[in-house]
């Protein structure tokens, strides 16, 4: 059957190229109807890809699920209505004598499709498990960044410093998975050394009085600590952490962590302790 359409296809092109008119007045009709079908099952789908992304979100409250479920759905119905273009313009057979001829086939099911379909099950998993959700900061296999979307192959992150991750969702699944942020809260520790000489209780009073003060840092369950850690010669070291809320756009992580720092360095010169 196959053969068939494929020598068909080729009696077509054939008579076109020969100035067969109605042939090329039937291409002409097949092709715009070819056209209209892609234009309807565009906007069909990129509808139905809305549709469910708004009926997720709202019932799951996560757009990362929400947008890969979409996506899904939405290249289904694409393949759905490529398969009939191509079946309108004749071309099954010639797609199918191609990639037969070719050999091309089995290279594809053996090895392309393979880590395709390896990532896009992968990309499931993640979408249902759920290890991060869309602003979470993630660090996989030392590479770390804030989620941005999850693809059907693959997950992208953004570094800190501006880079675009692409990182295979199967690898994803492989390897251990550090999420920082998947319950709002991100502690931050920095290191002071002052000299034993000094009232180390109130310098240890004195730090934490003062970053409490420090827009970002936050002061209820998870109140900031300050500590002797460590003795450097003369000099004692006090670690000190604190928290904050990395949902909290208004107060970036690394702003609060300068403000803090240098507030509490200011505040200690001013007390002649450092």
């Amino acid at each position: 059957m196959e053969d068939l359409d494929f020598r068909s296809t080729l009696e077509r092109i054939k008579n076109i190229v020969l100035g067969d008119i109605e042939s090329i007045e039937k291409l002409a009709i097949s092709i715009f109807f070819g056209v209209l079908i892609f234009l309807i099952f565009f906007f069909v789908s990129r509808w139905l890809k809305n549709l469910a992304n708004s009926r997720v979100k709202k019932n799951t409250d996560d757009p990362l699920l929400a947008d890969f479920i979409g996506s899904i759905l939405r290249i289904i119905i694409m393949l759905f209505g490529f398969t009939i273009i191509f079946r309108l313009l004749g071309l099954s057979g010639v797609v199918g004598g191609i990639l037969a001829g070719a050999g091309i086939t089995a290279f594809v099911i053996g090895f392309a499709l393979k880590d395709i379909g390896e990532n896009f099950l992968a990309g499931i998993l993640l979408a249902f498990k759920r290890p991060f959700r869309v602003g979470d900061i993630v660090e996989i296999n030392n590479l770390r960044g804030r989620v941005l979307v999850l693809n059907l192959r693959d997950t992208q992150l953004k570094t800190s410093d501006g880079k675009d991750l692409f990182i295979p969702n199967a690898n994803i699944i492989k390897s251990p998975l550090i999420n920082y942020t998947i319950d709002g809260f991100l502690a931050y520790t920095f290191d002071i050394q002052v000299s034993s000489e000094k009232d180390l209780d109130k310098s240890l009073e004195l730090i934490l009085q003062t970053i409490e003060k420090v827009p970002g840092v936050l002061k209820d369950k998870r109140k900031a600590t300050a500590f002797i850690s460590d003795v450097v010669g003369t000099n004692v070291k006090i670690s000190v952490t604190y928290w904050v809320n990395t949902y909290n756009r208004r107060q970036p992580d690394r702003q609060v962590k300068s403000k803090a720092i240098g507030a509490v360095m200011r505040e200690l010169k001013k007390n002649e302790i450092i």
